[in-house]
């Protein structure tokens, strides 16, 4: 289950109680058949109002912090490298 939630972008919890909550069942996931297959969808963009400001993220690893700053426009850029770098 770990490795489906990782290879979705999902933290296994999650996706754990999302399965529990299907299931209705306490001890073991549902079988899911070929008619209940998980399809992925396409997010819509919306346009940015004027005026936003920057994304700003930090980072913290031990002892070490990165603060990133990224322009409010490339906002799918922005994610699209965060999510390359947590993996």
């Amino acid at each position: 289950m770990a490795a489906v939630a990782l290879a979705n972008g999902l933290n296994a919890n999650l996706l754990r109680s999302w399965v529990g909550k299907s299931s209705g069942a306490v001890n073991g996931p549902r079988v899911i058949g070929p008619s209940e297959e998980f399809i992925a969808l396409p997010l819509a963009t919306e346009p940015e109002p004027a005026g936003i400001a920057d994304i700003h993220i930090e980072l913290r690893r031990g002892a070490t912090t990165i603060t990133v700053s990224w322009p409010a426009q490339a906002a799918g850029d922005c994610a699209a490298w965060l999510r390359d770098w947590l993996r």
